[in-house]
């Protein structure tokens, strides 16, 4: 193989050298990648010309992010959704069609399966202090309801954390569910009303947003992916309205669309779902996109 390198090399032709080396690649999308990757960090750090000790910090701020990385940790969706990476590559890849429900990030705690569960069933298994009632319905672009569609959802407790991050006192599957809508696309469940939280700040993303005077909460949501046939799946949040924190998402993921109905009990949700009259109830309505024509999602 023929070597790139030229003996002249300065801060601007080191660029074009690097690139150079990627012509073998085999794949274009990788080649493509990789030439985009190199283009762009130099011009970074061109820009900004870091000392040695600031690149030296750099790496071990990275190596720092891993290490905190285990089965129920994942420290590099966080870095990429306090940088709003993870959104941005959401709203890349959303190609919305207009109807349906804007998606949004995945989030760091969609780390364990959801526990099937009946419509009316409780997800809250520890007896939070108050119940909240979620009715919802999941249909098509074009109005139609869908039947047997499947909704994973998941949330916080009333105190702002996931069963993964309290082990010892919450069992794991709470406040996580499974449910399959019902002939009328119907789905409806009961919950603790969660809280709006802070993401993890204990490792080094906490640390950087210490250093950038950047607060690290999340308003008031629950966690929503639904499914169903001939319909592209849908990835989304629906924060409860009035809440703290909306206008300052950590992780940018609030849309004006996003933000859900509340309301209180009437005798029939009473008597369906087993709440008493006057509990809040928030209404949630699931559009989804039909599946792209011979598409990974056309089911």
């Amino acid at each position: 193989m023929t070597s790139t390198h030229t003996g002249e090399v300065d801060v601007h032709t080191l660029t074009d050298e690097v690139i150079r080396s990627f012509d073998g690649t085999p794949d274009r999308r990788t080649k493509d990648i990789m030439t985009a990757l190199v283009r762009h960090v130099h011009d970074f750090v061109r820009e900004i010309e870091p000392s040695l000790l600031e690149w030296e910090n750099a790496i071990e701020f990275l190596t720092a992010v891993g290490k905190k990385c285990d089965p129920v940790r994942q420290e590099f969706i966080l870095l990429s959704d306090v940088l709003g990476v993870s959104m941005l590559i959401e709203t890349i890849n959303d190609h919305h069609v207009p109807g349906s429900t804007d998606s949004t990030v995945l989030g760091p705690f969609h780390m364990t399966e959801s526990p099937s569960r009946e419509l009316g069933d409780t997800i809250d298994e520890v007896g939070g202090p108050q119940h909240l009632l979620v009715m919802g319905t999941v249909r098509s672009t074009a109005g139609d309801l869908l039947p047997h569609a499947t909704v994973d959802v998941w949330q916080c407790n009333d105190e702002g954390f996931y069963d993964v991050q309290q082990p010892d006192t919450q069992p794991a599957g709470n406040g996580r569910g499974l449910f399959s809508t019902d002939e009328q696309g119907r789905f409806w469940f009961r919950t603790v009303t969660p809280s709006h939280y802070p993401i993890p700040t204990d490792g080094p993303v906490g640390t950087l947003l210490s250093a950038t005077h950047r607060h690290p909460y999340r308003p008031t949501h629950i966690h929503f992916i639904a499914q169903a046939g001939h319909h592209r799946p849908l990835t989304t949040h629906i924060f409860m309205p009035g809440g703290l924190y909306l206008d300052s998402d950590a992780v940018f993921a609030v849309k004006q669309s996003l933000i859900g109905e509340l309301g209180t009990a009437d005798s029939g949700q009473s008597a369906l779902a087993g709440v008493e009259v006057g509990s809040p109830v928030l209404t949630v309505d699931l559009v989804l996109a039909p599946a792209r024509s011979g598409g990974a999602d056309a089911l």
